[in-house]
């Protein structure tokens, strides 16, 4: 009789809950099992005769609830392999389209397994049962291939994604029993082998094998996660553009999050059509992802409306309305440093936005702190706040350091003082005194705050060095 997608078996008694079957011990073999309350007198057995062929089946008291393989006997039961807790009993779902077929699949289903465990049974005729029986703690399925053809299992494979499967055919059915592991199954048995030890086997062992698929999937969507997120956070990595620019540029950009390519520090340097190189360099406060979003968005908003000639003051009080909409909450604040170079590259104007002061060095000094005292507030603070500008004369050969707190909130020395920007500008001092240049610099800078720290730092890091070479000249000359 083929299994059927859904309705009884004509001829079948009503739906079966789970089912415990007892066995009288003897010789080795299980007797007839005892009837419980609810059975019917004079059941069918094996071929439909009352009373003959294997043993039944005990349907288990409804209500919902799984039967405990080990009633009254708390104190009795088996210790697992480490000696402290029982081992947890399987539940297990037979799905078979023939009532009277239970009696092959002895109460072996029932039976002390391995261990010390039992295994629970519940019992669906066709798929509309199995999938009300199909509850989460249900570890594995045994679906009768003698009633159904492949397109079951693939039905029972699409509703149980999470639940190991076995098959069962007869011996003549070996292609069929291939066919089905190679679709999905975890393992196949033939009704000709099938004992007790053998199926208690079975399913722990398709259980454990569907747990490890399961972890070995979940490990490669993680992978495959995180390389699309590695390319996703490569791509929104900002690229210079200084063609035709004399300046030479390098950054260091660190993340404070394990494994992350993106923080929610930020930065950006273009050259517009009129020679002027524009650069920003930005910290949105916390280190989770939504903050690194919200970098990506203010930086690319920034370049935006660069080249759409919107500069400045102006440019800073529509990224504060940016920032205003998209931030996750109101207490989301962004500071901002941004620096537009003259296309003579010898002047420069400054905004600070609630940011550290950049460092220039020239012919007229060493490293020094640019004015912070004409600062205007953070992004995201004040509705209606006002950022005024510095003028600084560069000179004909200069270098100029644009940073984020995470270069100088470090720590340093045996009683933990934070390194701060009296402490960086040390740093840098020693690197121009070594006559460090460019990328080679910006290296030694960090390494030497990490070194003083003790290891790297959890807040995200961003650093620029842009400078002037006397008669180097740009490349429009």
């Amino acid at each position: 009789m083929p299994l059927s997608a859904g309705g009884d078996v004509p001829g079948a008694p009503g739906t079966r809950k789970d089912r415990t079957a007892r066995t009288v011990p003897g010789d080795g073999a299980p007797g007839p099992a005892s009837a419980t309350e609810g059975d019917a007198a004079g059941a069918p057995g094996a071929g439909g005769v009352p009373g003959a062929g294997a043993p039944a089946l005990v349907p288990a008291p409804t209500g919902g609830h799984d039967r405990d393989p080990w009633p009254g006997e708390a104190d009795t039961r088996p210790p697992t392999a480490s000696g402290l807790l029982p081992r947890q009993a399987e539940t297990l779902l037979v799905i078979e389209g023939d009532p009277s077929g239970a009696a092959s699949l002895p109460d072996l289903l029932h039976t002390e397994g391995e261990g010390g465990s039992r295994v629970r049974v519940r019992t669906a005729r066709n798929l509309t049962e199995a999938a009300r029986l199909l509850t989460d703690d249900v570890h594995c399925i045994l679906l009768d291939l003698a009633t159904g053809d492949l397109d079951v299992l693939r039905e029972v494979l699409r509703m149980a994604p999470r639940q190991a499967v076995l098959v069962l055919t007869g011996e003549d059915d070996a292609d069929r029993a291939a066919e089905a592991v190679r679709i999905g199954a975890q393992d196949q048995l033939f009704r000709h082998e099938l004992d007790s030890r053998l199926l208690t086997r079975a399913i722990r062992c398709a259980v454990e094998r569907k747990r490890a698929d399961l972890a070995q999937r979940q490990l490669s969507e993680s992978r495959l996660r995180a390389q699309e997120n590695a390319r996703l956070e490569r791509g929104l990595l900002p690229t210079p553009l200084l063609d035709g620019s004399g300046l030479d540029f390098a950054s260091r950009y660190r993340p404070g999050r394990s494994r992350a390519l993106l923080g929610g520090d930020f930065y950006d340097t273009v050259r517009t059509a009129d020679g002027t190189v524009h650069v920003v360099i930005g910290d949105v406060c916390g280190h989770g992802p939504d903050e690194a979003a919200l970098g990506v968005e203010l930086r690319i908003a920034w370049r935006a409306l660069v080249f759409a000639g919107i500069l400045g003051a102006e440019l800073l009080g529509i990224l504060q309305r940016v920032l205003e909409h998209e931030r996750a909450s109101d207490e989301i604040f962004a500071t901002l440093c941004m620096v537009d170079i003259a296309p003579q590259e010898t002047e420069a104007t400054v905004w600070l936005a609630g940011h550290p002061a950049p460092v220039l060095a020239n012919a007229e000094g060493g490293p020094r702190l640019l004015r912070e005292d004409l600062a205007g507030p953070a992004l995201g603070l004040l509705p209606q706040a006002r950022w005024p500008h510095t003028r600084v004369r560069l000179g004909e050969e200069w270098s100029l350091l644009l940073y984020t707190d995470g270069l100088i909130e470090g720590r340093t020395g045996p009683a933990g003082e934070r390194l701060g920007q009296d402490g960086m500008l040390g740093l840098v001092g020693r690197g121009v005194t070594e006559g460090r240049r460019g990328q080679e610099f910006l290296d030694g800078l960090v390494g030497d705050v990490c070194r003083l720290n003790g290891g790297e730092q959890s807040d995200d890091l961003a650093v620029l060095l842009l400078g002037r070479v006397p008669g180097r000249g740009t490349g429009d000359d």
